[in-house]
């Protein structure tokens, strides 16, 4: 396992601008989102709205993730993919979502989700997770990926690459006619052939006009996720797999999600469409 020290929080720099022309989603300047109260199946044209929106997210990731190595901020990571987005037109999806204070989450090593992007710089050896979400047309797209900065020890590129591994294999699991909890069963099987822990109280979710729609879409075998895939159901997956206990801490900041016992994790994720006969990404680039 790597030696690296634990995170500490670092500096936040003041709140980015977005331009005037750029529509925001409904919840920027409120306390939280208006629930959601559509459906979970979407249309032809909000379905191909959510390509769009999740190309750019794809590529804002892709672009902020060029500049991954050692000494570079996660705060500069920020900077590129917000650049990104707004260039082309979208609204980055955290930035004021439920008082976020960025435009994409960046969780290093032992940093399950949600971490706000900062003064740290980044280490040779450490893993990082970056999560981006775009919004325009009235629709998100939401991906996120774990990528490795300089030489990263052997335990932590395995967990990188099994965890991408078990995203593909969930989304190959998906089906119309069956229920969401096949997802969390492959993912689960999977992890448990390596000992990995699985994240349980953070989930994929539904996805259109909302950021969250209230669809939960469970990363292990949930007895309770029962609600059966549709062709036209929009959604992500997005394992998070540890080293050890899926148990977790909150930082004081009310975001930063670390490892209860500090060991590594990593997460991969995708937003979808149930097609008829299985799935289609809608998160690439």
């Amino acid at each position: 396992m790597s030696g690296q020290s634990l995170l500490v929080p670092g500096e936040i720099t003041p709140v980015r601008s977005v331009p005037g022309n750029i529509r925001r989603p409904e919840y920027v300047g409120k306390p939280g989102p208006t629930p959601y109260t559509g459906p979970e199946v979407q249309d032809a044209d909000t379905v191909e709205r959510m390509r769009i929106a999740g190309r750019i997210a794809a590529q804002a990731m892709a672009e902020a993730a060029k500049h991954i190595a050692p000494g570079v901020t996660t705060d500069e990571l920020d900077r590129v993919a917000h650049e990104f987005m707004c260039d082309h037109g979208a609204y980055p999806s955290t930035l004021g979502y439920r008082g976020f204070p960025k435009s994409l989450c960046t969780s290093l090593n032992e940093v399950i989700c949600h971490g706000i992007p900062d003064s740290t710089v980044l280490r040779d050896g450490d893993i990082v997770n970056l999560d981006v979400t775009a919004y325009i047309n009235g629709v998100h797209g939401d991906n996120n990926a774990t990528y490795l900065c300089g030489d990263v020890d052997e335990e932590s590129r395995l967990l990188v690459e099994r965890t991408e591994e078990s995203l593909n294999r969930a989304v190959k699991a998906v089906r119309p006619g069956r229920q969401v909890n096949v997802i969390g069963r492959v993912i689960e099987s999977y992890a448990k052939r390596f000992g990995y822990g699985v994240v349980r109280d953070f989930t994929g979710h539904g996805i259109n006009s909302s950021f969250h729609s209230g669809l939960i879409i469970p990363h292990y075998d949930s007895p309770h996720a029962t609600t059966v895939m549709q062709p036209g159901m929009t959604f992500t997956i997005e394992p998070m797999l540890t080293l050890g206990s899926h148990d977790y801490d909150m930082w004081d900041d009310g975001w930063t999600v670390v490892t209860k016992d500090r060991r590594r994790t990593a997460q991969f994720e995708h937003t979808l469409v149930v097609t008829e006969t299985g799935a289609e990404i809608l998160t690439l680039p």
